[in-house]
């Protein structure tokens, strides 16, 4: 089955303690049906010093949910993936506006 969503996108939060707020897609893991966004779902980690590295307190993206996320379109509004064929190649298409992704 072909992505909806993928690594670079520009999505929105749908639900949630960061809704409204958007984001690109870091990473993804599709057999959990999770993304990390940079900038959502923050979670502070606490991190024990050592001889390396300083100890503290560091903000981390976790992930969140992909059927909480929308791509967004060219005019920045949260819309629905579709796919369509162009010649032979399958491509994904924003359904609000038609273009494609």
């Amino acid at each position: 089955m072909a992505a909806k969503l993928r690594k670079g996108d520009n999505v929105v939060v749908l639900t949630g303690k960061d809704k409204g707020k958007t984001g690109s897609i870091t990473s993804i893991d599709p057999k959990s049906g999770k993304a990390i966004v940079d900038g959502i779902n923050i979670a502070i980690r606490h991190t024990k010093q050592s001889q390396a590295t300083q100890g503290g307190r560091t903000p981390k993206a976790m992930p969140i949910q992909l059927s909480n996320l929308a791509i967004t379109d060219s005019n920045g509004k949260p819309t629905r993936v579709g796919f369509r064929m162009d010649g032979d190649n399958k491509v994904r298409f924003a359904k609000t506006t038609g273009d494609a992704i």
